[in-house]
């Protein structure tokens, strides 16, 4: 189908861009690789009246080192992200995550800010940066603001962003040994997630489980945390049992959709096998 009539403009600096959103007001629309939005306005299922263009804010494209965090760029590249040496040794879940968005022609375009403020509750890394108690940073008329993903991600392609706000890096914590996963089950490897689990996973001093954080993909209106899980593994002793045991709570509080993919109950029984082989995975054994 073909997009409803907008106008086009393009912003040559990050405040160029909250110029136009402030002038233009709620139907203006940023873009930037295009992936999330497009598709959505050929379909008319969104009628920005005005794009901003920011493709070009090359500025916004980097990750780098920031004490005990890492920030990166929200027009990093998913392409980028998935071959950047010092992301894959600070953070290799969200290299591995962005490596599993669609085909290598999607990431070369596509942005970690487009996935993340389009807000899609099938998306991999809006999941993944919620189980890793991320940090969005958006710039409005009224400066910068820091928003914590647990209150990021508010409704079916919604998101705490203002409409005259930026999103322009993202905060994420150095892993530091912590195991990792992210388990996808989707038709074809170029498909949305039917249903995603990311974990992270850190041992005590003894051979037990410290703490374990663990985010669902496409089970809810939301990227949530799987809250039930998490409770059930803290003191647990790691053991396959009790990581089985602790996986059988993954539907407590989730709403699953029902579509051609799998009915809501599918999803139910499908996230407790796939948080017990992300558990798995993360703890080693």
């Amino acid at each position: 189908m073909i997009p409803a009539a907008f106008d086009y403009e393009r912003a040559e600096s990050v405040e160029q861009a909250v110029s136009l959103l402030s002038q233009h007001g709620e139907d203006a629309k940023v873009i930037a690789g295009g992936h999330s939005l497009l598709p959505l306005m050929k379909l008319r299922l969104a009628r920005p009246s005005v794009l901003v263009d920011i493709d070009r804010l090359s500025d916004l494209e980097y990750v780098r080192e920031d004490g005990d965090r890492l920030e990166i760029g929200a027009l990093t590249r998913l392409g980028d992200l998935v071959d950047d040496g010092t992301l894959k040794a600070g953070n290799g879940l969200i290299a591995h995550a962005a490596e599993g968005v669609g085909d290598p022609q999607v990431r070369h375009r596509a942005t970690i800010g487009g996935s993340v403020a389009h807000g899609d509750p099938a998306g991999d890394l809006p999941t993944v940066l919620l189980t890793l108690d991320t940090e969005f940073v958006a710039r409005g008329p009224s400066g910068e603001r820091t928003i914590p993903s647990g209150s990021f991600f508010t409704g079916l392609f919604e998101t705490a962003l203002m409409p005259d706000e930026v999103l322009t890096a993202i905060r994420v914590p150095k892993l530091n040994g912590a195991g990792w996963s992210y388990q996808k089950f989707h038709r074809r490897a170029i498909d949305w997630a039917i249903v995603g689990v990311a974990a992270v996973v850190e041992r005590s001093d003894g051979a037990g489980i410290g703490s374990a954080r663990v985010g669902l993909t496409n089970m809810a209106l939301t990227p949530m945390r799987a809250s039930a899980v998490e409770e059930a593994l803290g003191g647990s002793d790691g053991s396959a049992d009790s990581l089985r045991a602790a996986a059988e709570h993954a539907p407590e509080g989730t709403s699953p959709p029902s579509d051609t993919n799998g009915s809501a109950e599918y999803r139910r029984e499908l996230s407790k096998v796939l948080v017990r082989r992300a558990l798995e995975e993360a703890v080693g054994t």
